[in-house]
């Protein structure tokens, strides 16, 4: 399995830009869909945004849409997610995902079974 760990995370005001990154290791991400979801306090998991195996196609939640990017270096084994205009509502534990190439650029987390740990990001009003 790919073992996948999360930074770039930390507190901002509202209409601040973070830039978390994914690093991978024990396998090439290359062979693997990308995907970050995240979950708020009080609040289940959501998807945010997926990106396919060569970076060709991308998805995003409706929440995030023209805000946030996701992109993908698969030479340097990392997938990031560009995070601009952040809301107080962004506030959430973000974690990259890993799965299946055939699965694309897939919103449902079952089609996800790599995890990592996940990073904190928090914005203030």
């Amino acid at each position: 399995q790919v073992q996948l760990v999360e930074s770039g995370g930390g507190l901002v005001q509202a209409g601040a830009s973070l830039r978390l990154s994914c690093a991978a290791s024990r396998r090439t991400i290359s062979n693997y869909a990308m995907a970050w979801f995240r979950r708020a306090p009080g609040k289940e998991r959501e998807f945010v945004a997926a990106i396919n195996w060569s970076g060709g196609r991308t998805n995003y939640a409706d929440s995030v849409k023209g805000r946030f990017i996701i992109s993908r270096d698969n030479a340097k084994n990392t997938v990031y997610l560009h995070m601009n205009s952040l809301k107080p509502e962004d506030t959430a534990v973000y974690y990259c995902a890993a799965g299946s190439a055939s699965y694309s650029v897939s919103n449902e987390s079952p089609n996800y079974d790599n995890w990592g740990q996940g990073t904190q990001v928090t914005v203030s009003s």
